[in-house]
């Protein structure tokens, strides 16, 4: 890692209003995208992300989102403290998210609290502004159908970068784009729902009561059951967290048949993130729709 002291000294003076006022940090992550650090200062503990190399608006759309979940749910999100820009590097910090071990309602408070986001509606499918998945460039242009808002701005952009990343071939191009006639009469017809838009574990914390808190949103107005499908991608759901959300907010017919189908979004974000050892679980939805 390069060394921050200089963006600390930065933060020290614009942000805390003087010189040496962080006492200690620690590197939380360091990544291909981003470095992740905890600082410990005498205004209290805070949550520095930075980047070099990204577009100079994923940590303000990252923040928009922030400020989206926690205006319309009860679960915890951490306040953005600043955001910038130092030298060649941007920022966003964030308060500190103290963990601790998880109350026995942990799961269903998490449960109600998606129920809670998702009855946050819209005229239409999408978002005022275009925004990310991980540092994925998200399109979210209006639509008032969610297929095709699906296909257009979720399963195509991916579709494509993975073409011209070299990921896969021009015989698997064509064959995703045969699903998309399956989707037409696919999905249930609800209004659209403020989606966190990655929720999996990782994106999920106990905070210092033991309640669940979230960080790192992708949001749109977008089906509902997007965020459900994507909880169970790589594990970490309970069905204490599913019945929860059942209770509060019922789910129409048919959701676990649709789970792999809304499932090729986050897929696809993966294979180009990460490469192909994703391939097998989107071939292996399209084998079972597609045909």
């Amino acid at each position: 890692m390069d060394s921050p002291d200089e963006l600390f000294d930065h933060i020290c003076l614009t942000v805390f209003g003087g010189a040496n006022s962080i006492l200690n940090y620690r590197l939380v992550a360091a990544g291909s995208m981003n470095q992740a650090i905890y600082l410990n200062t005498e205004k209290g503990a805070f949550f520095l992300k930075s980047n070099f190399e990204q577009e100079a608006d994923i940590f303000p759309r990252e923040s928009e989102g922030l400020t989206l979940l926690r205006e319309n749910c009860n679960l915890y999100v951490p306040d953005t403290v600043a955001m910038g820009q130092y030298e060649d590097r941007h920022y966003l910090l964030m308060q500190w998210i103290s963990s601790s071990f998880p109350k026995p309602d942990y799961s269903s408070r998490l449960g109600e609290g998606l129920a809670e986001l998702h009855m946050c509606t819209s005229k239409q499918f999408g978002l005022e502004k275009d925004n990310y998945i991980a540092v994925l460039p998200q399109k979210n242009t209006w639509n008032s159908s969610w297929t095709a808002f699906f296909i257009e701005n979720r399963l195509e952009p991916q579709l494509q970068l993975a073409f011209y990343k070299g990921l896969i071939d021009q015989d698997f191009l064509h064959y995703f784009r045969s699903i998309y006639d399956v989707l037409q009469d696919f999905f249930p017809s609800e209004k659209p729902a403020l989606v966190h838009g990655d929720f999996w574990t990782g994106n999920i914390m106990v905070d210092s009561n033991g309640l669940p808190a979230l960080i790192d949103p992708a949001v749109y107005f977008g089906n509902r059951e997007m965020d459900l499908a994507f909880s169970r991608l790589f594990g970490g759901s309970t069905n204490g967290f599913f019945d929860a959300y059942q209770q509060v907010f019922p789910l129409e017919p048919g959701f676990e048949e649709r789970v792999p189908v809304y499932n090729l979004y986050p897929l696809l974000v993966h294979l180009n993130l990460f490469g192909k050892a994703y391939l097998p679980g989107i071939q292996k939805t399209l084998k079972r729709f597609a045909g």
